[in-house]
Formats: C-alpha cells, sequence, structure tokens
C-alpha cells in the first residue's frame, strides 16, 4: 500500500507481473460491469486488453450487464460482440443466468471482478456461485479479482432456509454477509465441495474496520455497479431497504436515492409510522438519521403520485457503523405499517426474479419468518432479535477462519 491507497485486485494484478505470469497462453475471459475498474478509473477490460501476454477470448455481464445500462430488475441483456476487442460478450442475465457449457468453452481462466454490496440478495454473490460449478464441471479456472464489501464486517439477518434457493439466496448465508466476494468464493467452494481451481487476487492494505469508510476506502471513488446503487449510503442501508421490493411500497426507483428510503407510499403518513417505530423499538434506530421526507417517483411503483417517505442517513456524523443494523431497521418499519394500518396490502403479490411461486418477501429473506413475525400481531422485536442473533452467532462462527483481511 502507498501514501494510504488501497489496492484492489485489478491494481495488484496490473501492478505485479508475477501474478499475471499463470495467465500467459491461456485464455482469459472476464465477468465485469461498470464499476470494474482501476484505480486510475480505467476499466479492467481495457487495461487487460492491452497487456501482450493476456490473450482476452470473451468477456460476461452480470445483471443489468456489462455496461450496466439496464435499470430495473427481470430487464434481460443480450448476448453481442465487443466492438472494440472482437470478442463475444455473454449475458448471465439474459437467455441463462447459469454460464453454458458453450459459453465455459471460449476460456480457460474467468477473472471475476464485480464491486459487490456485501447482501446476499445482490445478485453478483448467486452469478459467483454459478460460475463455480460451471467451471468445476468443465475443467475451468476462476480468479476473483477482490474488492471492498461497503458494508463492512457487521453480519445480520436469519440464514436462508433449505429450499429456498435462488437467484436472490445462492445458500444458507445471512442477508448481511460480511464477507469479500473473494471470501465468499472459499465459502462457496467448501460449503458445496466444489472441485474448482479457485484463487484470490487479494487487496492490499484494505481495512474493513477502519474509519470513515467502515470499509470503503476514501482514496476510491464510488462508481454505481448497478444502476440504483448510487452511492455509500445506499450500500450500508441495502441489505434493509432491498426488501420494499417484494412490498408494495416504493423503495425510491424512479428517484434520485432509490433503496435509500425505508418506505414511501401515497397513503401511509410517515411521520405516525415512525412515531411508532420509536415506541416499540428505539433500539432498532440507532446509528443513523431517520428523516421524513416526499418524492414522487416518474417510474415503477406509484409513479407521478406524491409519496410520504421516511429516508436513511447512514453517513456523516450520524452513522455509527456498530449501531446500524438494516435488517433490523427495515423490519421495523414494516411492523409500524403493520400496526398503525392493519388492513395495508403490504405484500407484493407478483412475480420476483422469477420465482412464480413464493411471496417476493419470502424469496428475498430466504423464508417465511420475517413476514410472519411482521403479520403477527403478538410478535415484538425481542422475538425476532432472538431468531435472528441464533443465525448470526452460527454464519461469523463458521466463515471467520476465511477471512482474509
Amino acid at each position: 500500500m502507498k501514501n494510504g491507497r488501497v489496492k484492489f485486485g485489478i491494481d495488484r494484478l496490473l501492478a505485479d507481473p508475477a501474478l499475471r505470469a499463470p495467465l500467459e497462453g491461456k485464455r482469459v475471459a472476464l465477468v465485469a460491469h461498470p464499476a470494474s475498474l482501476t484505480e486510475n478509473l480505467t476499466h479492467s477490460l481495457d487495461v487487460l486488453g492491452c497487456l501482450p501476454e493476456i490473450t482476452l477470448s470473451a468477456a460476461f455481464g452480470p445483471q443489468h450487464g456489462l455496461k450496466g445500462d439496464k435499470q430495473d430488475n427481470m430487464v434481460e441483456t443480450a448476448d453481442e460482440i465487443d466492438p472494440a476487442y472482437g470478442i463475444p460478450v455473454f449475458s448471465l442475465y439474459g437467455e441463462v443466468r447459469r454460464p453454458s457449457g458453450q459459453m465455459m468453452s471460449t476460456a480457460d481462466v474467468f477473472l471475476f471482478d464485480l464491486q459487490d454490496l456485501g447482501c446476499r440478495i445482490y445478485t453478483f454473490v448467486t452469478t459467483l456461485l454459478y460460475l463455480l460449478e460451471a467451471a468445476a464441471a468443465a475443467g475451468k479456472s476462476v480468479w476473483v479479482l477482490d474488492r471492498p464489501n461497503p458494508a463492512g464486517r457487521p453480519v445480520e439477518g436469519t440464514l436462508l432456509l433449505r429450499g429456498q434457493e435462488s437467484f436472490v439466496g445462492a445458500g444458507p448465508m445471512p442477508m448481511r454477509h460480511g464477507l469479500t466476494l473473494g471470501e465468499m468464493g472459499h465459502w462457496f467452494v467448501r460449503h458445496f465441495n466444489l472441485d474448482v481451481d479457485y484463487q484470490v487476487i487479494a487487496m492490499d492494505g484494505w481495512q474493513p474496520e477502519a474509519r470513515p469508510g467502515f470499509g470503503w476506502p476514501e482514496s476510491r471513488l464510488w462508481i454505481n455497479p448497478s444502476p440504483n446503487a448510487a452511492n455509500l449510503n445506499m450500500a450500508r442501508a441495502y441489505a434493509g431497504t432491498v426488501m420494499l421490493e417484494g412490498t408494495t411500497l416504493s423503495e425510491g426507483r424512479g428517484t434520485t436515492r432509490p433503496l435509500e428510503v425505508l418506505f414511501g407510499a401515497p397513503d401511509i403518513d410517515a411521520a405516525v409510522v415512525l412515531a411508532e417505530m420509536q415506541r416499540i423499538g428505539p433500539d432498532w434506530l440507532t446509528g443513523c438519521a431517520i428523516r421524513p421526507c416526499w418524492f414522487e417517483p416518474t417510474f415503477h411503483k406509484h409513479a407521478g403520485r406524491l409519496c410520504s417517505a421516511l429516508m436513511i442517513h447512514a453517513e456523516g456524523s450520524f452513522y455509527d457503523h456498530a449501531a446500524f443494523r438494516p435488517w433490523r431497521l427495515q423490519a421495523l418499519a414494516f411492523k409500524a405499517i403493520r400496526r398503525v394500518y392493519p388492513d395495508y396490502p403490504l405484500w407484493r403479490d407478483f412475480p420476483y426474479e422469477y420465482e412464480m411461486e413464493r411471496l417476493a418477501i419470502d424469496v428475498i429473506n430466504g423464508g417465511p419468518a420475517l413476514r410472519e413475525w411482521i403479520d403477527d400481531p403478538a410478535a415484538l422485536p425481542h422475538d425476532l432479535d432472538a431468531m435472528a442473533a441464533q443465525d448470526e452467532a452460527a454464519w461469523r462462527a463458521e466463515v471467520s477462519d476465511l477471512l482474509i483481511y
């Protein structure tokens, strides 16, 4: 590390010819998106394409595409040919979610360079698992060029239940998993007993508990890894606010601050809900500031209607890294809405991430426990806390030997 700058995996690969040496003579594919940038903001595809010892043979784009141009969920990206390098660009969110045998035949080594948000439901996690499984079947190598978990090391949420796996739930992990994707790859290899050539090009100098970023280094710009991941505040709140996708409430899509609100709706009084949250679960409101606000989405839920909302500020002097618990905070907001508006049609009942049978909120949470807690008038915050705390402790113990940093 030089002058306090954190070197991400791609930067270390570029700086050290010894790290690149095993790639010579191999066909190399890159899995990337708009945040796959070097420290000087050059895209990984371009820097790798300029190295004479690297033979780029293919590229892959995850959900939202290699270019990051697809706004919403369940909006697919087509395969194409890259105009600069003449290589195929395969979509892993188009006709397939899992790489096909034909896709895997295009390369010997797959470099995985995606910026994650540290949340189980963020689909880049599942894309890594699917790539590892495909590589194991095809005898290929996978290298993760590691990047920070911007949410840091805190762990939060219940474990996904067996049988509840989906594209937003790769395995029995909590919502906020506390790992980098490099570390998560090691867990996938062990948990699913994958016989695959896997390695991590680790970061240099990443300190997940260092102030003020607590996972996100001051020396690096924030670049959207997906269209609605606009800043660090969103990344910190996302393990809670993503649950809004399983409801009829707006998560702020169609505004300039999506997934940074606890909810927005034209027929809910946010100030009344906040007062109920403060009454029934004040401990879960700590670590951030909550501000009543208004917005009118230009598209998506409640488009063109004025919504009463609660904005989360997990940033600046309001942010307490150890105290902020977004999954519990969001659960508390749902609980308060259910208590203030008992008959409110809270749960989304149309398909979510191609899951046609289960309720979206259950798909998101990896089981029905959270929804049942919200809908049970007798259930209190300490009931959910006890359930989650047991799972959180089990996860921390399970992955403790996999931490690289």
